[in-house]
């Protein structure tokens, strides 16, 4: 569960930390609070994705960390990607921090340690599930449907093995419609690429060759300047009758008699000495390259020809000579893949292979989504009794494709009956706006409840409903925090009531004049005053207070 959030310059927030703890927190506030910016502020260190718009202004950078309790499979992830942390004995922790600067790039970190965005969105979904306060409204897309309906019933991981199957055996057809359509423009293609892979043959350029051959040739076309330059060199080091070495050599031996008397040429020693025995290595260096350096006018005679061989090649094929091996390799490789493509009976056969791989796993997947559509129906339908919808009912239909698609052989499609005695609908044309905010709450508790993850968030879910509905959502929210953690961002004060803890966001002016969002953790006292606020606007009356002692009290 989530631990501890730290958020430094983010949006209109300056500096703030928050404890949490199990069970039922509520977050409220005076709309315009900045109640949902520390839910965004959480959805950055989870990986999503951020501009330079989220830097409060005046700041160079957004600096969020997040702290939760790791679980054994979060653990297992945190070692197998090798971004554990050095917790506790007894202890089980994950660290995630987000850096947005003000040009809007933005670093990631697991555990202290540089991770990719992709590593901190994994991890992420295995510690905190976020229910948006827009979710009703994508409940109108069909895509929208079928991803709540897949991940609800946890079929995602066969329903992914549909898509790739489903691509593999597009590409499979591409592939085959390719092929007949270009096949005079494939045997063209063919004999040019056979035509320049005999040709590299023929020479066989070898990786890094060009530049060994190169520097080969600078080397011997120089040869006689290298010899006179290296043998004036140890003409001056060590073989002149005033050579450096043995003149350097008499001046260490004489200040090392000096120094004896006086100790104070030390340093000038101690520089010395370490020069003379660098001279003597560089001479030895150079004696050793003298031995192998000569004169070979019949190996500069081979290396040019390397050298103009492989010019005029890739001068013929338009290269840099430098990149003939790897255009020897590619092209090896293109015209395997045209002999490949020519063949129309494999193709043929690589197509009607790839559609039978995808049938078999659609109709696993239309076998499993047809088991749980019933039980997220008859789930749903439940729940909106719950919710003021007496007699309305919900389905999950399965209606069959004229031909399977990536997703599979049948479209998902959410109905709807909201009251006894009408038909069953598709959801996007009939619900009404509160009536598709309870039925999307219903879906998301519903989807919370046989999830896994330890850490669940609500972000103005409750929009759109009120009154006894409203205690119903809070009752439900609060069930759901009995056995995890579950955050909620409110404005109904019968949800607010029923939090094992509450936060309330307020606006504050700073004295550079900028407006700040603060947060702070209420006691039972000032949550009286808050519930009262929320049920009777800014003017706190005598009922409006009694009314919230009873709904806390509740």
């Amino acid at each position: 569960m989530l631990r501890h959030l730290s958020i430094r310059d983010f949006v209109i927030v300056a500096a703030l930390d928050l404890e949490f703890d199990r069970g039922f927190t509520v977050f409220s506030g005076e709309t315009g609070a900045g109640k949902s910016i520390l839910i965004d502020a959480l959805a950055l260190t989870l990986g999503a994705r951020a501009d330079a718009d989220v830097v409060r202004t005046g700041a160079t950078r957004a600096d969020l960390t997040a702290e939760f309790d790791a679980s054994a499979h979060v653990t297992q992830w945190l070692d197998e990607h090798a971004l554990g942390g050095e917790e506790p004995a007894g202890e089980s922790r994950v660290l995630l921090r987000r850096v947005v600067d003000a040009n809007g790039r933005s670093r990631a970190f697991i555990n202290g340690t540089p991770a990719t965005l992709t590593q901190l969105r994994e991890v992420g979904e295995m510690l905190v599930d976020i229910h948006g306060q827009h979710a009703h409204q994508l409940l109108m897309r069909p895509d929208a449907q079928r991803t709540l309906f897949d991940t609800h019933s946890g079929l995602t991981a066969i329903a992914a093995g549909v898509t790739r199957a489903h691509r593999a055996w597009r590409d499979a057809q591409q592939a085959l419609e390719l092929a007949t359509s270009r096949d005079r423009e494939l045997q063209l293609e063919r004999e040019r690429l056979a035509w320049q892979l005999a040709e590299l043959d023929k020479l066989a350029p070898q990786p890094g060759e060009w530049e060994e051959i190169s520097n080969e040739h600078r080397r011997l076309a120089h040869s006689a300047n290298l010899i006179e330059g290296v043998r004036g060199a140890l003409d001056a080091l060590s073989e002149a009758d005033e050579a450096m070495i043995g003149q350097l050599g008499s001046i260490v031996s004489k200040l090392r008699d000096l120094a004896e008397i006086d100790p104070q040429l030390g340093d000038a020693l101690a520089a010395l000495e370490p020069a003379e025995i660098q001279l003597r290595e560089g001479a030895y260096s150079l004696t050793h390259y003298a031995q192998r350096l000569e004169l070979d006018p019949d190996r500069l005679a081979q290396v040019e020809q390397r050298l103009d061989a492989l010019h005029s090649l890739a001068r013929k094929f338009r290269l840099q000579p430098e990149t003939l091996p790897q255009e020897h390799e590619a092209r090896r490789a293109q015209l395997a893949a045209l002999d490949a493509a020519a063949d129309l009976d494999a193709l043929t056969a690589a197509v009607e292979k790839t559609r039978q791989a995808y049938m078999t796993e659609a109709k696993q997947l239309s076998k499993a989504r047809a088991k749980a559509a019933k039980a997220l129906g008859a789930a749903v339908t439940t729940g909106m009794q719950e919710l003021s919808m007496a007699g309305g009912s919900f389905e999950v239909a399965l209606v069959p494709l004229a031909e399977g698609g990536a997703h599979g052989l049948e479209q998902v499609e959410f109905r709807v009956a909201g009251h006894a005695g009408v038909p069953l609908r598709p959801l996007a044309k009939v619900a009404s706006g509160g009536e598709l905010a309870r039925i999307s709450l219903a879906l998301a508790v519903i989807a919370s409840a046989a999830s896994l993850t330890p850490t669940l968030i609500f972000d103005e879910v409750d929009t759109g409903i009120g009154g006894g509905v409203a205690e119903v959502v809070g009752r439900l929210l609060h069930q759901l925090g009995r056995d995890r953690q579950v955050l909620c961002v409110t404005h109904l004060p019968q949800v607010a009531a029923r939090g094992d803890h509450h936060f309330q966001v307020a606006k504050a002016s700073a004295a550079s004049g900028t407006t700040l969002s603060t947060v702070v953790a209420l006691d039972p006292a000032s949550r009286i005053e808050e519930v009262a606020r929320m049920l009777g606007g800014l003017e706190i009356t005598a009922t409006t207070r009694r009314h919230a002692k009873e709904m806390l009290a509740a």
